[in-house]
């Protein structure tokens, strides 16, 4: 299995990262906009925020779907019975983030989401006419007016040698949205399961983004765009001493956009939300 790195200058990318998504779910990204410094902060500020006790005022609502989720409602992947080792924090432009943070939240999300969007097009511009045809509007207008693109802060914290048999930092699983944008995170342990049934790693150079198809827009393509399952390997040695603190934006469609004959994007969301529970 071959995830495409490419150089988001190059005249050729998104035809090229267009086609890493169709044979893998996943492109990486070189050269991009997403600037690294302004990750760098988010990760250390991010940190410490989750070191802290300041995390308890913003306990998550299971209405909104916003704020802290603790490491004891973590998510449990769909057909796992443990949840995953990490902790997180929910941020939209309409949620709470603590003021201390939401400058710098804000604009990466800002940004974050921009690209996105492009990123997008880019697939809107390479999907073959006849699956462009399946989509119920264009993807491009699918977005338009969301306020479900969300920005997760995920933590996932040092491991004690007492986890439950079998858990992971986070079990295999694909991600619900149409498009995730994932900067690489500050400790390696992101792997892809390829076609041939083995789990690869996916390249995490400091500075590469990483890119993956969500559920959705499987849906909505008839499986021309795979969900590709992911997971985060719990680590050995060193690193296991160390948290992984990573920042993905997950890009949603409207929630009245007709994915299929099955679903709208709200009642897609909903499903799986309370199959992971942390929705009733």
């Amino acid at each position: 299995m071959q995830v495409q790195v490419v150089d988001y200058r190059a005249a050729d990318a998104a035809e090229k990262f267009t086609r890493s998504l169709h044979e893998t779910g996943f492109g990486v990204l070189t050269h991009h906009p997403i600037r690294q410094a302004l990750v760098e902060k988010i990760y250390a500020d991010w940190l410490a925020f989750f070191d802290g006790d300041g995390k308890q005022a913003y306990a998550f609502s299971k209405e909104t779907q916003d704020g802290w989720f603790s490491t004891e409602i973590s998510e449990t992947a769909k057909g796992f019975k443990q949840k995953d080792i990490k902790e997180y924090f929910h941020i939209y432009p309409w949620g709470r983030v603590p003021p201390q943070l939401k400058e710098d939240a804000l604009t990466y999300y800002r940004e974050a989401n921009a690209l996105a969007e492009e990123l997008l097009g880019w697939v809107e511009k390479y999907t073959p006419p006849e699956i462009a045809a399946k989509y119920r509007e264009p993807l491009s207008r699918m977005i338009q007016g969301s306020t479900k693109t969300l920005l997760r802060v995920l933590r996932y914290p040092p491991l004690t040698g007492q986890e439950p048999e079998g858990s992971l930092r986070a079990a295999p699983h694909g991600d619900i949205n149409l498009l995730t944008i994932l900067p690489a995170a500050n400790e390696p342990g992101l792997q892809v399961l390829g076609k041939d049934g083995a789990w690869h790693d996916v390249p995490c150079d400091f500075g590469t983004l990483t890119i993956n198809i969500g559920d959705m827009l499987q849906e909505a393509s008839e499986g021309y765009y795979p969900s590709t399952q992911h997971r985060v390997v719990n680590p050995s040695g060193e690193g296991a001493r160390k948290s992984r603190v990573s920042l993905p934006l997950f890009l949603h469609p409207r929630d009245d956009v007709v994915l299929s004959d099955r679903y709208t994007a709200d009642s897609y969301l909903n499903e799986r939300l309370r199959e992971l529970g942390v929705k009733t």
